[in-house]
């Protein structure tokens, strides 16, 4: 189960995950994301209370590859080791940017 929060501070979004993002919660990490999608241009991902990522939860940042290089700015930011060699196995530092920290997140974003 993961517990998904967005909000939104002047013109920047964050969604934090919380939990774990398996093949039944993951419909919420992505429908948090495609909504975010629609209206903002620069988003950040909080992963450091995710404690598991499934296929299925990996899949939704991958079905959103095409999003990103269409001009929106997102990173993820906090992921625990065990998910970021996740991330590394797959390639997936070369396609979405991923930071340590929050800081680090929002430089990215200027």
């Amino acid at each position: 189960m993961v517990d998904i929060k967005t909000t939104k501070e002047n013109d920047i979004c964050k969604i934090v995950a919380v939990g774990e993002v398996d093949a039944s919660s993951s419909i919420e990490l992505d429908n948090a994301m495609k909504s975010a999608f629609e209206t903002e241009k620069k988003i950040i991902v909080d992963l450091s209370g995710l404690e598991y990522i499934s296929s299925a939860g990996l899949g939704v940042f991958v079905s959103h590859l095409e999003d990103i290089r269409s001009g929106i700015n997102l990173v993820l930011f906090g992921l625990s080791p065990s998910v970021l060699q996740v991330f590394e196995l797959l390639g997936l530092p070369q396609l979405i940017q991923i930071a340590s920290t929050e800081e680090e997140a929002l430089n990215k974003l200027n």
